[in-house]
């Protein structure tokens, strides 16, 4: 038998390896180059929006602290609180001074009934006791709020052991203020003082501080004012910069 003859290929067709070489010396030509893309850093993240660029420090691994030292120190900061504290403390010795200085006097007057001598209150409508706690509470408030305005102005900072030092120091000095105007003020024992001027002379009474609430004015007053210094004039914590979106 004769065998089939096999058609030749079209003249336009070229044999399937030729085909496989030319497709290998084509393909690089077909496929255009892509341009490079950047990498981003590692400060940036997958979404910039929500990284910091933070400086990178001299000799350090490129990443900085996200914080700060927000004061000189503890052992700084509880040094600083004795001496306010110790400061108010003596500062009551003047609030003690001005306090006898300016406090009204309470006029008294001693008499003898059935051979005893007694003692009572010339005017007995008059105002003069309230006016005692009434100085004594507007001379603690004034104190408060100076010595408020000057730990500010040394340290704008603040801090929790300077504010106890303003509500310890502050009880501290109106204790002190308050025994020392006691103390030079008129005599306690009446009855002597009254024998001692005679029968229907006035004398004063013995200074006295009726309302001991009066006390704690120095440290609320001093409390408040420095808080309020703090709010409105102390230093702001600075602000976070954000990469601008990319």
């Amino acid at each position: 038998m004769t065998a089939p003859l096999t058609p030749p290929p079209p003249p336009h067709q070229e044999p399937s390896h030729e085909r496989d070489e030319a497709s290998q010396h084509k393909q690089p030509q077909q496929q255009p180059k892509q341009p490079l893309q950047q990498q981003p850093s590692l400060q940036q993240g997958p979404d910039s929006r929500s990284w910091q660029f933070w400086p990178e420090p001299a000799g350090g691994s490129g990443f900085a602290p996200a914080y700060g030292q927000d004061g000189p120190g503890m052992k700084t900061e509880l040094r600083e609180a004795a001496v306010v504290t110790v400061v108010l403390a003596l500062g009551g010795v003047l609030l003690g001074l001005l306090w006898w200085w300016l406090a009204p006097k309470v006029p008294l007057v001693g008499d003898i009934v059935d051979s005893r001598w007694v003692v009572y209150v010339k005017d007995s409508e008059g105002e003069q006791a309230a006016g005692v706690d009434g100085t004594f509470t507007l001379l603690a408030l004034a104190f408060g709020a100076v010595s408020a305005l000057g730990v500010f102005l040394v340290r704008r900072r603040g801090g929790v052991p300077l504010v106890v030092a303003l509500t310890v120091g502050g009880v501290l000095g109106s204790v002190l203020a308050w025994r020392l105007g006691v103390w030079l003020g008129p005599a306690q024992d009446v009855i002597a003082h009254a024998k001692g001027v005679g029968k229907g002379v006035t004398f004063s009474a013995p200074l006295k501080l009726g309302a001991k609430g009066a006390l704690l004015v120095w440290s609320v007053g001093a409390l408040v004012v420095h808080l309020g210094l703090t709010g409105l004039f102390g230093p702001r914590d600075p602000e976070e910069v954000v990469a601008p979106p990319v």
